[in-house]
């Protein structure tokens, strides 16, 4: 029996399919496969241990900053800023008897603002704020001049705000920074032989961190019972924090 003729698109398409098949087959022997290879380590970068080290140390502060003022309200504000002034220069008179020096007494803040009535249409008067900063050094003597300072200012003085400090920290400060390269150091040591690695050559060392700032107590007193208030400094945390990097091999 003969085999009937195939029609010629059939062929064609036959032809076509082979064409491709050997196209594929040439692109997966010309494509290589690549992968991407991992860097070698810099045989020249020293391989290190970085370590974290916080000294802290205590003290009791020294020095007493705080604000000290006059409040005064009148009808005309000349009047207002007459008494303020004259109120605020006795209060500065006690303080430089006390013995505080110019240096530590400067002026703060001096303002002056209309009072209305109820409903704002009106004004009614003028109100006056003169305070000084004031850098108080004898702590035992603390609580006397203030009260003394209310004493002769009455009810208009106010005492903003005040807070504790150290005249020299200097040798706090190298303390905890004694504290925190020798707790890092150790740190290191502990690594290095947990690793089973040698603790090499000290590469850098850093301080992150600044010691804290004063303790620092808000108050809005008016009248001597409220300024003639105990003065405490109690005690402040001064704090350290270095990092070091030794070389390990």
């Amino acid at each position: 029996m003969s085999t009937p003729p195939r029609s010629p698109a059939r062929g064609r398409a036959a032809r076509r399919a082979t064409r491709v098949l050997a196209l594929v087959a040439v692109l997966s022997v010309a494509v290589p496969v690549t992968h991407a290879a991992a860097a070698d380590p810099d045989p020249s970068e020293p391989r290190t241990v970085h370590v974290t080290g916080t000294g802290v140390v205590r003290g009791t502060p020294d020095v007493l900053d705080l604000v000290l003022g006059i409040e005064i309200r009148a009808k005309g504000a000349a009047d207002a800023l007459r008494r303020n002034s004259e109120l605020l220069r006795q209060v500065i008179d006690v303080l430089r008897d006390a013995g505080v020096t110019d240096d530590d007494i400067q002026t703060a803040a001096l303002s002056i603002w209309p009072v209305t009535n109820d409903d704002g249409t009106a004004v009614i008067g003028y109100s006056v704020s003169n305070t000084v900063r004031v850098t108080l050094r004898d702590l035992d003597r603390a609580g006397a001049i203030i009260d003394e300072a209310a004493t002769v200012a009455g009810d208009e003085i106010v005492v903003r705000g005040l807070s504790f400090s150290f005249d020299d920290n200097s040798r706090l400060v190298a303390r905890a920074r004694a504290e925190a390269v020798r707790q890092a150091r150790a740190q290191a040591e502990q690594l290095a032989e947990a690793a089973e690695v040698t603790l090499g050559r000290l590469l850098s060392i850093d301080e992150t961190s600044t010691p804290e700032g004063p303790i620092v107590r808000s108050a809005d007193a008016s009248g001597s019972t409220e300024a003639a208030a105990p003065i405490e400094p109690g005690s402040q945390n001064l704090s350290v924090r270095v990092q070091l990097r030794y070389e390990i091999t």
